[in-house]
């Protein structure tokens, strides 16, 4: 297929008119949609849920079919965007396709894009769509199915697009497909964000298709601010879309018992029972939580794969009876972060609040953390920081740690390996006996996002680097933690104390 999806068009010769086909009566229920996608090609789309709080892969065909039916749809909807959360062979990108054929067959001179996490994903949606049409619907299509492009008799036009900014940029469509979002370029996603419009009965609508791979990456990020954007999220795993489970196979004896307990008897889906049973045996535990079960994102090559938050995050107050310690990493267009520390009787770190913000001088920082540091200056024990900061500017000839003491905050530093407190945050995460003295406030969303999110990287040979990936983003936290436990925590064992 051709690498440049967004070629210009080349004028063509005027096309002589083709005779009309008769019409087809558009689904208005449900079941006519699962008739119909049955009766036209010969697909059953799985319609039962399984597990709580899922949808089954009907339900997300059913609202991208009727929020553009006046009659059905939603009292004052104004969008058609939705998200699909699906485990892999799940059918999302088949499913979509399907989509994008009914948007082709009934909704004249709807214009639908299809963008991928990599421009061999878009294109294999578009086969399936190509596939529907050469078997049952070439009588609908004006002219000839191109590599990744083609026109309907009624004016719908489908293309395929390269995931970059030329592409995605300019486009004003009514429909937008994009499927394995987890491996979109953030910034291209936030300027695809802007190209599904309205038009006529037609709802624009940007449709977010993948599994969930990276704790806090783009999927789990577009998740997280779905309620507040009254966006719907069908999620579905493995379960909807299994095959039913025959009686000739006994529990006791399938691999997949634990996590089943009987869904597979209730099922009526597609993905063969011994197909997954294979994916189980070949892939890691926490593979197929992921990719398979839906439960979280893959932490496999996270540094603090002991961080939970139903362990270690909890609500905390100031205790004006412990010392008060802050850590802070230095950053500009990189963010600024300042973490406000103590440390219980038991040895319990308690991080109580953070600031964490980027574009600001370190004069600004410093009166802000004058001000929200509890009890005051006169309380702190210690402000323990990057010993970078104690290189000294060319022009000025003052270092970020001097400019922090003309503000009046006196700062400490000492360098240490990287591994070093590494190895000091996870042992506080979780001992070798099991306990945890480790405890983050609810006030402290960046760190936390940090704390799950901060990994190693993969080489091609998918070998896992010693030093973890400097994102810009969960490092800088992270940075300002270590900081304080390699200080307070001197080699030789003993707790370090450093009146400001």
């Amino acid at each position: 297929m051709s690498s440049k999806p967004n070629a210009p068009q080349q004028p063509c010769a005027q096309k002589m008119p083709q005779p009309k086909t008769t019409a087809i009566a558009g689904p208005q229920t449900p079941d006519q949609l699962k008739q119909f996608i049955f009766d036209h090609l010969d697909i059953r789309i799985p319609d039962r849920q399984i597990c709580p709080g899922h949808n089954s892969p009907m339900e997300y065909l059913w609202h991208t079919w009727r929020t553009d039916q006046p009659a059905l749809r939603s009292a004052g909807q104004i969008s058609g965007d939705c998200i699909v959360w699906a485990n892999r062979g799940g059918g999302k990108t088949q499913l979509a396709a399907i989509a994008t054929l009914l948007d082709g067959l009934f909704k004249d001179d709807c214009r639908i894009r299809i963008v991928a996490g990599s421009l061999d994903q878009a294109c294999r949606m578009y086969e399936y769509l190509a596939g529907f049409v050469a078997e049952h619907f070439e009588d609908r299509i004006d002219g000839r199915m191109h590599q990744e492009k083609c026109r309907f008799q009624n004016g719908a036009k489908v293309r395929v697009l390269s995931q970059s900014q030329r592409a995605v940029r300019g486009q004003h469509v009514q429909k937008l497909r994009c499927d394995e979002v987890e491996l979109f370029q953030e910034e291209i996603f936030n300027a695809a964000k802007f190209c599904a419009q309205s038009r006529g009965a037609v709802l624009g609508a940007m449709e977010c298709l993948s599994t969930m791979h990276q704790p806090f990456g783009l999927m789990q990020k577009i998740i997280s601010q779905a309620a507040d954007a009254h966006i719907p999220i069908y999620k579905w795993c493995l379960w909807e879309v299994v095959e039913k489970c025959t009686p000739d196979r006994r529990c006791s004896r399938c691999p997949l018992d634990n996590d089943c307990r009987g869904k597979a008897r209730r099922a009526d889906g597609f993905l063969r029972i011994d197909d997954c049973i294979a994916m189980m045996r070949r892939s890691s535990r926490m593979g197929f939580e992921t990719e398979m079960l839906c439960l979280r994102p893959n932490m496999e090559n996270a540094v603090f794969g002991d961080f939970d938050p139903a362990v270690h995050v909890c609500p905390l107050e100031y205790n004006e009876d412990l010392p008060l310690y802050r850590a802070i990493d230095f950053g500009y267009v990189n963010p600024f972060v300042c973490l406000w520390i103590q440390v219980d009787r038991e040895g319990v770190v308690r991080v109580i609040d953070e600031h964490v913000q980027s574009g600001r001088t370190l004069s600004s920082h410093a009166e802000l953390i004058k001000q929200r540091t509890p009890g005051g200056p006169q309380r702190v024990a210690a402000t323990y920081c990057d010993p970078a900061g104690a290189q000294r500017n060319g022009e000025s000839g003052k270092s970020p740690m001097d400019l922090l003491r003309e503000a009046g905050i006196k700062t400490y530093s000492s360098k240490s390996d990287i591994q070093v407190g590494l190895e000091l945050i996870r042992r506080a995460l979780r001992a070798g006996d099991g306990s945890s003295k480790l405890v983050i406030s609810p006030k402290c969303p960046r760190l936390i996002e940090a704390m799950q999110g901060y990994r190693y990287p993969r080489s091609a040979q998918g070998d896992r680097a010693e030093v973890p990936v400097k994102d810009g983003v969960f490092d800088h936290p992270i940075d300002a933690l270590r900081y304080f436990f390699v200080n307070y925590y001197r080699p030789s064992g003993k707790v370090a104390v450093y009146r400001s």
